[in-house]
């Protein structure tokens, strides 16, 4: 397998949002910081978690959208109304205006644009790949990803204080790109079936065939239980920068390491947190494309519940050691875990979906990462009560029930497949 062979709109879909992404984190993870300057700390936090609400509500109606309009027509008006946010906010940073509050008002709209487009792009992904090229279509997505993050993080780190009128500029010019590449090169993937649409003007009429749509999928068993796995077993990596970086900034011991007799580097807990994270960066960029070729030649299963332990028990050590070495090594385990278990399950979470609702199944999918994310910030909550070990323990034992809620619903879905043969040969 290699790219050149993956349909064209999973090629298209892989190289924008890498552009995308590349200049989005040059700008978006600093976004903290400016407003926290020009409105404050406690607005802020209040202004983040409101376009963080934004988009998981508009993931859901363009989730729905893309069930009963098909894929492109709702990325292109998603892709739109980015465009126009952006140029905005554009604005609002450049030398004739500075506001601060249309900067915000923008950018949730963005957000919010973000979250009708994803649910119908990765639907997209699914209608177009095949079950055999389904996880080196995630792996090669996954690494693009990462690589983006790590790009535009030390780009924006450098360039954000002092040119954010520009890499807003850039922003915009890359999103306008991307709209006539989806508007001229990408091929509708899906075309549903007929249905009595709601009367447009009717709100009352759109809402409850929507919520109908989402009670077909919130009620689909496999489904959820796959989901709530998943978020059990990532939940650990959301504690690194809760969690763990509070303990290792309070527990870790300064101590001083000489390299050579050239120079001395004093390492305290923040350094390590970052060490940690760069670690884990470096691994993803350098190794996802080999991990993706290893992956086709192990069985998905095994490898999913062996790599998802590896994954939980690396965190775990992480929560609990103050040894240098046994964090760098836990960092390399749970590393390895991540890039083998996140395609496979993103391949048997497409098996999971029903083709008429894909979109509305990822939009729901798209809960996890939320999910994780709000377990991650209670961890502190709890790191303030519970020792380390405890903590270590707790997150450990959470992991292991979702790698066995996620092998029960595996195990379901790989007996049914071996008994559709003999039910289609019973029925000649």
């Amino acid at each position: 397998m290699s790219f050149s062979q993956l349909h064209p709109n999973i090629r298209i879909r892989i190289v924008t949002s890498f552009l995308t992404r590349l200049v989005g984190n040059m700008i978006f993870p600093f976004m903290a910081i400016y407003f926290s300057a020009k409105l404050g700390p406690a607005i802020t936090g209040l202004l983040l978690v409101l376009t963080v609400c934004a988009q998981i509500l508009m993931g859901f109606y363009g989730g729905y959208l893309a069930d009963r309009w098909g894929r492109k027509k709702v990325m292109v008006y998603g892709q739109w109304i980015q465009c126009c946010a952006l140029f905005i906010m554009m604005a609002a940073n450049s030398p004739w205006l500075d506001s601060a509050w249309l900067t915000f008002a923008m950018m949730l709209v963005q957000n919010a644009s973000n979250g009708m487009i994803n649910p119908a792009a990765d639907a997209m992904l699914i209608d177009v790949s095949t079950k055999e090229n389904r996880t080196y279509m995630y792996g090669i997505s996954y690494w693009s990803n990462n690589l983006s993050i790590a790009l535009g993080s030390v780009v924006g780190g450098l360039l954000f204080a002092t040119h954010r009128f520009e890499l807003l500029l850039v922003l915009t010019v890359v999103s306008f790109l991307t709209l006539v590449i989806i508007a001229f090169s990408i091929k509708e993937s899906y075309q549903p079936k007929p249905k009595p649409m709601p009367f447009v003007g009717s709100r009352t009429g759109i809402l409850r065939d929507m919520v109908a749509s989402y009670k077909l999928v919130m009620t689909d068993r496999r489904f959820i239980l796959f989901s709530l796995g998943g978020m059990l077993i990532f939940a650990p990596e959301f504690q690194t920068p809760n969690y763990i970086a509070v303990r290792l900034a309070q527990e870790f011991a300064p101590r001083s390491i000489g390299l050579f007799d050239w120079f001395t580097v004093e390492l305290t807990g923040l350094k390590i947190f970052s060490l940690i994270q760069l670690e884990n960066t470096l691994l993803v960029v350098l190794f996802s494309l080999a991990v993706t070729k290893l992956i086709e030649r192990l069985k998905e299963a095994p490898a999913l519940y062996i790599s998802g332990l590896m994954y939980i028990a690396g965190y775990s050590l992480i929560m609990y050691s103050n040894s240098l070495i046994v964090i760098l090594a836990a960092v390399l385990i749970s590393t390895l875990g991540e890039l083998i278990h996140a395609p496979i399950r993103q391949t048997y979470l497409s098996q999971i979906v029903k083709d008429d609702l894909r979109s509305s199944y990822m939009a729901v999918n798209g809960l996890v990462v939320p999910g994780a994310r709000i377990m991650g910030a209670v961890g502190i909550t709890l790191g303030a009560v519970l020792p380390s070990y405890l903590m270590a323990l707790l997150i450990f034992s959470l992991g292991v029930v979702g790698v066995i809620l996620t092998r029960s619903i595996v195990l379901q879905m790989d007996s049914k497949e071996r008994l559709l043969p003999h039910t289609k040969e019973a029925a000649r």
